[in-house]
């Protein structure tokens, strides 16, 4: 048993405790071995002192914070797993779906871009309904990999998280099963107005930590400016035209342009304006739904849970 101890931390009299170290025989009470719970009943003013614990026989007792831990943390679930048994190595092989997005899929690569890969995966029920769970993703570091895991790529998707609805789109796809083909062949369920809400308020937000930066340091990521610019454009697409962008097209002299900062702030940030107000028309003219199909991803989250059983 490992006891975490905030050095900072006073415990408040009532937290219920289980003790680290065995007691001794006093009185009429018995030794108890460690692993007893008992309740605070009287905190130190810092954790040089000790606090006052109580059994539930009555027996009350002076223990260091390094000798109880709280109960509730000592009862939290902790597995030891068995070997290889969530390995990456065992993920990888129900990866159901895998697709290029990033710049090589937005026409704005360079010479030392990387290839990002992205995509879904999809365990057998075994591994999803055990106790030991699943990680909503899985990635490898050293080859810019990301997968992530069915139920959760589908509840971004249905926010219009923008790095998800660009998985559904891209025409860069290296693997794709049945079952994944069905998913794409059905991706417009995933458009709804949200998008202009999860589109613009990221940008929003985003410009303002790149001011922040100005005033700060002087500086700017400039390739970050132009992929909140580009953002902008693909939430005016998907509104006005039910589809979500991936390739910049006519776009991609002028953002490049903002990549390699040959435009001034002050311009990138006029251009960010008349984008705002461009988005801002589509939203109320857009024929999308105020919410995306969450009837039919929860009908096929079912099926393809059925399917791995």
């Amino acid at each position: 048993m490992t006891n975490k101890v905030n050095p900072h931390l006073i415990l408040p009299a009532g937290t219920q405790i289980v003790t680290l170290v065995s007691i001794n025989a006093r009185n009429a009470f018995p030794a108890r071995r460690s692993g007893v719970v008992g309740k605070i009943i009287k905190s130190p003013t810092d954790n040089q002192h000790t606090y006052l614990i109580q059994f539930p026989d009555g027996q009350q007792v002076s223990l260091k914070r390094s000798e109880i831990a709280i109960r509730k943390q000592v009862q939290g679930l902790n597995f030891d797993l068995p070997a290889d048994a969530l390995s990456d190595r065992n993920l990888y092989d129900y990866v159901i779906y895998r697709c290029v997005v990033g710049s090589n899929a937005f026409g704005l690569s360079g010479e030392n871009s990387d290839v990002d890969l992205r995509g879904i995966y999809l365990p057998p029920a075994s591994m999803h309904w055990s106790l030991y769970g699943l990680p909503e993703q899985i990635e490898k570091t050293d080859s810019d990999e990301v997968y992530w895991e069915l139920q959760k790529f589908l509840t971004l998707a249905l926010k219009a998280n923008p790095n998800v609805l660009e998985c559904l789109y891209t025409p860069l796809i290296e693997h794709a099963t049945p079952l994944a083909q069905e998913l794409l062949a059905e991706r417009t369920r995933f458009l709804s107005r949200l998008v202009y809400q999860t589109y613009n308020g990221y940008v929003m937000s985003q410009f303002r930590k790149l001011e922040q930066d100005i005033r700060t340091s002087g500086e700017l990521r400039w390739k970050h400016v132009m992929h909140l610019l580009r953002l902008l454009l693909s939430g005016i697409t998907i509104l006005q035209e039910h589809s979500v962008p991936v390739e910049v097209g006519q776009y991609k002299d002028r953002l490049l342009t903002v990549r390699h900062g040959q435009m001034s702030w002050d311009d990138a940030n006029k251009w960010r304006l008349e984008l705002h107000k461009i988005f801002d028309n589509a939203f109320e003219e857009t024929t999308l739904p105020e919410r995306p199909d969450y009837e039919w991803a929860n009908s096929f989250l079912i099926k393809a849970r059925r399917e791995m059983i």
